[in-house]
């Protein structure tokens, strides 16, 4: 056990002894085995059932209390834990003595019956244990502060050793992930895997990672975005797709970014914006029920109910009544500069109407976005694979869906229009001279497969690390993602 005022270096080496002693007694802590028969929770959760049974548990020792000749310990596994009762005359002397070289962390093995102590307790009674794995290393007591909150994410396993609420939401992620398969597989998609890495890097305004194949002696990104290959499958005929997969932006590490992130993007043929937001509500509510069993999630201090049909606001009057600047009297790119920094928001030179809308939502109405709204309607000039829409061919067919003050969806009446998808990668194209290092490159071999023929078609992406987020009621997408990317050790910021 841990003790204050010992070193770190000095705890290790008194398990390093006791190992050293175990294996002089012809003991191997790593050759044990013995395979479960019930878990931690099944046994509390169903004791009449196993009241008198012998079982198998098998688990890490989380607590050890010694009471003459008899000891107690709290053993862990990823149920719960579950109190194992252990006697001298019932294991055996020379079985009990090695108790003294055994510490919190160990993974051991026991055997018993189960049954009821006079506190109440389900307890195993021990007739036989194992040393399946010796800790080497002290356990950690508590979790507090930034340097704490750094060891939890560079060590997840020892996050998930001793706090059972991180447990819980990685069940939980995978209950999500299992249920909106479940979903869509029901609803006639098809999941596809598309290439990770390729010639060019599309579908989203981001920068890419770069690597090199050496066989072949070229660069090749790795995908920032699904979507021009799902879309090339609805070219060829498959009418309901999806696919859930890691995709990589290089950009910085915040609570709601990590450079590598796993998305879903769905396409559906003969479908618009107006489908995908009915399936986006209906989706994310059905989802809810079936992983966490309710339509009401808590994100910090607000209770959100999750129930369609969800709120839908225009882009332009919600930008209008949170900061008084009409976008629809705006009209050149320096105007909206200068709109955006009569309302304090410090914008460069140049920078289009289009991204000066985007920035004003993030800043002033992105925050107050709590219940789910669909924000519609949004410039061509960051929407570059979206339709226009009819009424204004300033705006196209988009919505980004908001839940907790967070995007979490991102969706279009695809552009299906050859011509007018080469005439908008041309003008991305010439961003990217300029040194704008997230625009679009120009993708020749998408616009061949759309001169083929795209029906009209509806697609979404939903960020699966910020839904899981609102769902659990997480603050970082650090705690969604078992293992997030971190700058070394000693290397502090902002992140």
């Amino acid at each position: 056990m841990q003790h204050p005022g010992n070193s770190q270096h000095e705890l290790i080496a008194v398990r390093h002894e006791k190992l050293r002693r175990l294996r002089s007694r012809g003991v191997d802590p790593y050759s044990g085995n013995l395979r479960p028969s019930a878990r931690a929770a099944q046994i509390k959760d169903d004791y009449p059932a196993w009241e008198g049974k012998v079982v198998k548990v098998a688990g890490r020792i989380m607590a050890m209390r010694k009471h003459g000749r008899a000891t107690f310990w709290d053993l862990q596994d990823q149920s719960g834990r579950l109190q194992v009762y252990i006697r001298s005359d019932r294991v055996g002397p020379d079985r009990y003595s090695l108790l003294e070289d055994l510490d919190i962390g160990d993974y051991v093995g026991v055997e018993g019956e189960v049954f009821r102590t006079r506190t109440g307790e389900v307890t195993v009674n021990a007739r036989e244990l194992v040393i399946l794995a010796k800790c080497l290393r002290p356990l950690p007591e508590k979790w507090h502060g930034l340097r704490d909150v750094e060891i939890r994410y560079r060590q997840r396993y020892l996050d998930l050793m001793v706090n059972p609420g991180v447990l819980n939401t990685f069940m939980a992620r995978s209950k999500i992930l299992k249920a909106i398969r479940a979903y869509l597989d029901d609803r006639g998609f098809v999941e596809v895997e598309t290439p990770v890495m390729g010639l060019v890097a599309g579908g989203a305004n981001a920068r890419p990672f770069v690597t090199y194949h050496h066989a072949l002696g070229m660069d090749l990104y790795l995908r920032i975005a699904t979507e021009l290959h799902l879309k090339r499958l609805i070219v060829g005929g498959m009418e309901k797709v999806y696919e859930i997969g890691r995709v990589f932006r290089n950009e910085g590490l915040s609570s709601q970014h990590n450079p590598e992130f796993t998305s879903l993007e769905l396409y559906q043929a003969h479908a618009d914006y107006e489908d995908m937001m009915r399936l986006t509500e209906d989706m994310i509510w059905w989802v809810a029920r079936k992983a966490l069993g309710t339509d009401t999630i808590t994100y910090g201090d607000d209770v959100i109910c999750l129930r369609p049909p969800w709120r839908r606001v225009r882009l332009l009057d919600v930008i209008q009544q949170k900061t008084g600047v009409d976008f629809r009297k705006i009209r050149d790119d320096a105007q909206a500069v200068e709109a955006a920094r009569g309302v304090g928001l410090e914008v460069p030179e140049g920078t289009a109407k289009g991204k000066v809308m985007e920035k004003l939502l993030e800043e002033f109405v992105q925050p107050g976005l709590i219940e789910p709204t669909f924000v519609i309607d949004y410039p061509v000039d960051v929407s570059p694979l979206a339709k226009r829409c009819e009424s204004d061919p300033f705006l196209v067919y988009r919505f980004e869906a908001f839940i907790a003050g967070k995007e979490i969806a991102n969706a279009f009446s695809e552009l299906n229009d050859p011509e007018e998808q080469r005439r908008r990668f041309e003008q991305q194209a010439e961003l990217r001279q300029r040194g704008d290092e997230e625009a679009h490159m120009m993708d020749d071999d998408f616009l061949v497969a759309l001169e083929y023929g795209m029906p009209p078609t509806g697609g979404l992406g939903i960020g699966i690390d910020r839904l899981v987020m609102v769902l659990t009621g997480c603050q970082s997408i650090r705690d969604v993602i078992l293992f997030p990317l971190m700058r070394p050790e000693g290397q502090m910021g902002n992140v």
